[in-house]
């Protein structure tokens, strides 16, 4: 399809916004290491420093609590421990607690032994059990260690919101820890850690509009923290080893900026996010829309048209210019069953397609869909026809 491609697929990665890219080529030209106690040094320093400013506050923290990883996986990695320090002192957590729709990097378990880990599930929408959560955690026994609780703010396929606010509480009441998986939740909703959203949250530069390479830990308070996955020469305050991705840092810090000033955008956001969703019913009047009963970020929307392959059709919108997803875009490129879907009851075989837009998204974008999908389902007349 001629004139310019619509990418809709900022779950996956969102566009490099012109401020972030400003920032990383400006801090090109700065060659010292941020470790440097020299007048180039601490000019590098001081870029590392306002971008940690900047991202703190895109989540209501204190600048003094991020620390700046490779990006989510790694900070997840860190965080899902079972070994942590306060000051001098050994704390043990002695199991995770997940759920099934989780995203791979919490799925996984970080440095948790299988053993170590309950895996609790969702409903239909894909929320969070809080009933299974507070019986899990009051039969933990705490004369082995604390629990550690991790969940994603917003589902990155279905962009569906957990009660973290409620989840919090229960994890406090049970005197556990909270990490919150705030990848696609960071720029879209609103975010204070200090309200006590969580312990500890994740966050990536590139879902953003920041470059790749950089995500962060941020915590409520700096007393507890993980041991190290990355030891080194002490950058971090010791939490995370290796000279800092100066670069990539500083147009993360940008990126935040620019997140939290768009907040206020995001009602314009959903607006479109809605049209796509009325265009899928109004052609595919049995297409399913997963989620959409409960509260979802503003820009994702997740869908499946019975005997339309996801395979397929994400191939079929490529062509005719619209980049799109068939569900979460972090396992090699590979496509296959959603385990979200799986999660919330659905068959295994079922595929669904991800819309997911930004503020850069315009009606143009959104009618090159359009224009798309009405030509897929045509196609699937034909065959249903032709047999």
């Amino acid at each position: 399809m001629a004139g310019p491609r619509a990418y809709l697929d900022h779950n996956a990665s969102a566009p490099l916004l012109p401020a972030a890219r400003a920032a990383v080529v400006a801090a090109l030209d700065v060659a010292a290491n941020p470790s440097s106690v020299h007048s180039e040094g601490r000019a590098a320093r001081k870029i590392v420093e306002d971008a940690r400013r900047d991202v703190a506050a895109l989540v209501g923290a204190k600048a003094e609590h991020v620390i700046f990883t490779s990006g989510a996986t790694e900070a997840a990695t860190t965080l899902l421990s079972p070994d942590w320090r306060m000051g001098s002192a050994a704390v043990r957590m002695s199991r995770l607690y997940i759920t099934e729709a989780d995203h791979p990097c919490v799925l996984n378990g970080g440095r948790f032994s299988a053993e170590r880990i309950t895996r609790l599930g969702v409903d239909s929408n894909g929320i969070i059990d809080l009933i299974a959560l507070q019986a899990a955690l009051g039969a933990h026994d705490k004369s082995e260690g604390l629990p550690l609780v991790a969940i994603h703010a917003a589902n990155n396929e279905t962009g569906v919101i957990q009660p973290f606010p409620s989840i919090a509480e229960l994890v406090k009441a049970a005197g556990g820890v909270l990490v919150l998986d705030a990848v696609q939740a960071a720029g879209r909703i609103p975010l204070d850690i200090s309200a006590g959203c969580a312990d500890y949250l994740i966050l990536s530069s590139h879902k953003i509009g920041g470059p790749k390479g950089a995500g962060a830990i941020v915590a409520i308070a700096d007393l507890m923290m993980p041991a190290p996955l990355v030891s080194g020469g002490g950058q971090e305050k010791g939490h995370r080893g290796g000279t800092e991705n100066l670069q990539a840092i500083a147009g993360f810090g940008a990126a935040a900026r620019d997140a939290l000033a768009g907040l206020a955008e995001m009602e314009r956001v959903r607006a479109l996010r809605d049209r796509v969703e009325a265009t899928v019913v109004r052609l595919a009047p049995d297409a399913e829309i997963f989620g959409k009963a409960v509260e979802r970020v503003a820009n994702t929307t997740f869908f499946a048209i019975p005997g339309v392959k996801a395979e397929t059709a994400q191939i079929a919108f490529d062509l005719a210019g619209v980049a799109l997803s068939a569900g979460s875009a972090c396992s090699s490129g590979k496509v296959g069953p959603s385990h979200v879907l799986k999660a919330m009851g659905y068959a295994d075989n079922l595929g669904a397609l991800r819309v997911s837009i930004g503020r850069d998204t315009t009606e143009a974008d959104v009618e090159k869909f359009e224009t798309a999908l009405a030509a897929l389902l045509a196609r699937r007349t034909d065959r249903t026809k032709a047999a």
